[in-house]
């Protein structure tokens, strides 16, 4: 039987996946990690799920509104070069 990692072990998990020890992460958010992501002549970025960072946020005591807010400006809004990392929107059919 094999046990899923802890959220301390996805940076680890990553890094070793990706092969790539320069990776960059968004502090904070380790339990919305879901994998990398691979670009054609690019480094190797960090893929974390949108609504987990959102979920993290208001499970620290802001609403939906403040917590989607301060995600943009403050998370999304900041490039760090070309090994910025990634949030993934996910989109359902209806």
């Amino acid at each position: 039987m094999t046990t899923k990692p802890t959220v301390s072990d996805m940076r680890d998990l990553v890094v070793e996946a990706s092969g790539d020890e320069h990776m960059l992460f968004a502090d904070g958010f380790d339990a919305a990690i879901i994998g990398y992501f691979e670009r054609c002549g690019q480094p190797a970025i960090v893929v974390y799920d949108r609504e987990k960072c959102i979920d993290s946020l208001m499970a620290h005591g802001m609403s939906e509104e403040d917590a989607d807010e301060y995600f943009e400006f403050n998370v999304v809004g900041g490039w760090h070069g070309e090994r910025t990392p990634a949030f993934l929107v996910r989109v359902e059919a209806n």
